[in-house]
């Protein structure tokens, strides 16, 4: 905070992966970032597996519940949702702007089943699946999609701009 920051990326999948953070560490970290005036931007998804199993839903659904619905609904409503599929991710597969609202409807509809409607519509959900230039323009036009969290094409200035364009 002292240097000026807004936001933290909290339980991005390959800190999930890779330091083994689990959800109730994910909800301290959360905690934390709230108690210090930081907006968390709290990531969940799936892996390939869990989503051929056809436990991805439940699976997200267990993300949000362990790690944020301890929060008081003021609270709650300071953090942002990003949706990541993890299968998505530098793969070379995308979630098609269906797969992707279909989602984002079920995060918003799990979020109101805690907090209510207003809360759930008040909450902002992004998408963080590899949204680039040629797929930006159709996943965020979704109803429940409202701006994405960009990866790799941050790092092409042409592409970022691109997508900066298509979320106007």
């Amino acid at each position: 905070k002292s240097v000026g920051v807004d936001f933290v990326i909290i339980g991005h999948s390959e800190r999930r992966e890779y330091f083994n953070e689990s959800n109730e560490m994910l909800a301290e970290k959360v905690d934390l970032a709230i108690k210090h005036g930081i907006r968390p931007i709290f990531c969940c998804g799936e892996s390939l597996a869990q989503r051929e199993q056809g436990v991805h839903i439940d699976f997200i659904k267990s993300q949000l519940t362990e790690s944020l619905f301890h929060l008081s609904e003021q609270d709650f409503l300071k953090t942002v949702i990003a949706y990541e599929p993890i299968w998505a991710i530098g793969t070379g597969l995308t979630a098609s702007s269906e797969q992707a609202q279909e989602i984002h409807l079920e995060i918003r509809n799990h979020i109101a089943s805690k907090y209510g409607k207003a809360t759930a519509d008040a909450i902002t959900i992004q998408y963080g699946g590899s949204l680039k230039p040629s797929n930006a323009v159709e996943i965020l036009a979704q109803n429940d999609i409202e701006g994405g969290l960009i990866g790799g094409a941050s790092l092409v200035a042409r592409d970022f701009a691109d997508i900066v364009k298509a979320a106007k």
